[in-house]
């Protein structure tokens, strides 16, 4: 029998590549979009054009709109939640705190009870590697302590585990943090770095580097991402209620941002120049997936390699026209 399962950020970067791998598996889906203007909505509305066919239903709703939220989950007679909605980045966290947490805490606790008052059987929340902050130890493991955010955004997810840790424990819901380390692939934000940078470097334009490029990133490709996301779906379905589990995604392979920019040149065709920046306040310095847990609990392993996953993105970009399909020099 096919499940039905709510996604929320339907419309987004991870969001619209998890509604695509529910579909394939054979379920009914319903996303939650409010198409925050944080990015144009034409990106958006594009992400969402893939599912026209299939069992996709599209709801309109701010996740912070209880009775909405509630509403649909009980009409879709949902099974099971992926919350992936949210305000996202760093930078923009510290300009605007209180909207940060309005959405990323207040829209979290309204999907919570709204997945409570329908009888979902599991949510799953999409937290991010920006709670561990500068933690010292490297890798970062599930373990270890995450008292110290840097940002308001990280301070928002951080905040959210908390949350679900207290709905699973009252209110008998099986509840999965999944923690995702820099997220990359096909129709990623165009805000992101490696989005930006590969648009910068084909026509030619100096590259931002904050800091002097020895900050380092656990890029994770965003099919293993999925690949995690849909394992610990399963996990929580065969664990039951009661509890609230906490598992690293990542690639664990960072890549220091000088070597970044340099692998994205190369992908491109073109010399990227470099614009030295001084380094951004809320920025952690380096972020590093221990998988132990994730591997033995959920059968996660990162598949694709770094320069590969630049590289498929580079394809999609050319083809989606958002970048000239021939930049000069390139091969």
């Amino acid at each position: 029998m096919s499940r039905t399962s709510v996604v929320t950020g339907a419309a987004g970067f991870i969001g619209s590549h998890l509604c695509e791998a529910l579909l394939e598996r054979g379920d009914r889906v319903v996303g939650v979009d409010n198409f925050d203007p944080f990015y144009e909505r034409a990106a958006k509305e594009a992400n969402l054009h893939r599912f026209a066919g299939h069992p996709f239903e599209l709801v309109e709703a701010d996740i912070r709109d209880r009775d909405a939220m509630t509403s649909v989950m009980r009409q879709a007679g949902a099974d099971g939640v992926f919350h992936l909605a949210a305000l996202a980045g760093v930078r923009p966290s510290i300009r605007e705190p209180a909207r940060y947490a309005s959405v990323n805490v207040d829209g979290l606790v309204s999907v919570l009870e709204a997945a409570r008052q329908a009888g979902c059987g599991h949510v799953l929340f999409a937290s991010s590697s920006s709670v561990y902050g500068n933690n010292r130890k490297v890798p970062f493991a599930e373990t270890d302590p995450v008292d110290e955010p840097i940002s308001p955004y990280a301070a928002t997810k951080r905040s959210g585990e908390l949350l679900c840790h207290a709905y699973a424990h009252l209110f008998d819901l099986a509840i999965g943090c999944t923690r995702l380390f820099t997220v990359y692939g096909p129709a990623q934000r165009p805000d992101l770095a490696i989005s930006r940078f590969m648009r910068l470097i084909a026509e030619g334009r100096p590259v931002p580097m904050f800091g002097d490029g020895t900050s380092s990133r656990d890029y994770t490709y965003v099919s293993d991402i999925i690949d995690g996301c849909l394992a610990a779906e399963a996990r929580l379905r065969g664990e039951g209620p009661g509890r609230m589990r906490l598992w690293n995604l990542g690639g664990a392979r960072p890549v220091a941002l000088r070597a970044m920019i340099e692998a994205i040149a190369a992908v491109v065709g073109r010399e990227a120049k470099i614009d030295p920046q001084p380094a951004e306040p809320g920025d952690v310095d380096r972020t590093w997936a221990d998988l132990t847990r994730s591997r033995e609990e959920l059968g996660y392993e990162p598949k694709v390699a770094f320069e590969e996953g630049l590289r498929l993105q580079w394809q999609w970009l050319q083809e989606s026209g958002s970048v000239a399909s021939r930049v000069p020099g390139a091969s």
